[in-house]
């Protein structure tokens, strides 16, 4: 595992710094490392997409155990010194590409050498920060959705989406409604070269093959979660009579009818609570 002075030293031969607006920092900590790959699971029969690979530090490790590892990296210089450093691991893919253009369908379909994809995919990735919400969605809402998520986030974010109802967020629901997250250890930011100004945790996020919840609208289901969190401080009652523009008298008639008390916020609903509302609130939204 290299040490932050190592990474320094490399960044320096090769003419980089770590761009602050690509969230680039690069993990030198040997024991977070070995967490992180005990938490995939990782065999030789196992395709791992890589988000943000950076200088390869996880991506070797990968490549050691996986069958295929398939690294996106959005910085240019980056992507062509991990094609330098990762010419002697047959089994590792390095693709320029921004991931949230690009669909994993089309990931496995232009880069697996493996000629079924039924088996699936993991990602493993030390995410930036600045877009995690976004690459999240990108694979859990894909036609061609991973079998497990191993990612290193932000700990207010990891703590987030692992939340229990009482401190839920729209990110919470839609991570849970597609998977089962937990929190495998916390990571100081100390574990970073440069270091970040926040810590942050290692989250498994064990991807469902169907939700929880059955809904047969999942657009117009997460319409009315995301009206609800509109203004999550607010009552119930308040915030989906502001969101969707209807009395808040109806709006309490019909949050008795899901059984849901109209004074309860957003935050302190579950999946199935959401999936009750739905279904009373479903028919005025058509």
């Amino acid at each position: 595992m290299m040490e932050a002075f190592q990474v320094k030293a490399l960044l320096r031969q090769s003419g980089l710094k770590a761009k602050k607006r690509l969230g680039q920092h690069f993990l030198v900590d040997e024991d977070v490392l070995e967490c992180i790959l005990s938490a995939a699971e990782l065999s030789h029969e196992d395709i791992v997409v890589e988000v943000g690979p950076g200088l390869g530090i996880l991506t070797k490790r990968l490549a050691a155990i996986a069958g295929e590892v398939i690294a996106v990296e959005l910085d240019s210089k980056l992507a062509s010194i991990l094609i330098k450093r990762m010419a002697p691991f047959p089994n590792v893919r390095i693709i320029h590409a921004d991931i949230l253009k690009i669909t994993p369908q089309q990931i496995l379909e232009d880069y697996s050498t493996t000629p079924e994809l039924s088996q699936g995919y993991k990602v493993v990735a030390n995410l930036p920060y600045y877009i995690t919400s976004p690459i999240l969605r990108h694979f859990l809402e894909a036609s061609l959705k991973p079998s497990l998520m191993v990612i290193m986030v932000q700990k207010e974010v990891g703590q987030a989406i692992a939340a229990n109802p009482g401190k839920m967020s729209l990110l919470t629901v839609a991570a849970q409604f597609y998977s089962k997250p937990s929190i495998i250890t916390s990571v100081p930011a100390k574990s970073f070269y440069p270091p970040p100004k926040v810590d942050s945790v290692v989250l498994r996020l064990d991807v469902y093959s169907k939700p929880p919840i059955e809904v047969s609208d999942v657009n117009g289901f997460f319409d009315i979660v995301t009206c609800g969190f509109r203004s999550r401080r607010k009552q119930l009652r308040n915030s989906l009579a502001q969101a969707l523009g209807m009395p808040p008298t109806q709006v309490a008639s019909l949050l008795e009818e899901a059984g849901i008390e109209a004074k309860r916020r957003a935050e302190t609903l579950g999946l199935e609570d959401w999936r009750e509302l739905w279904q009373v609130f479903a028919p005025f939204r058509k």
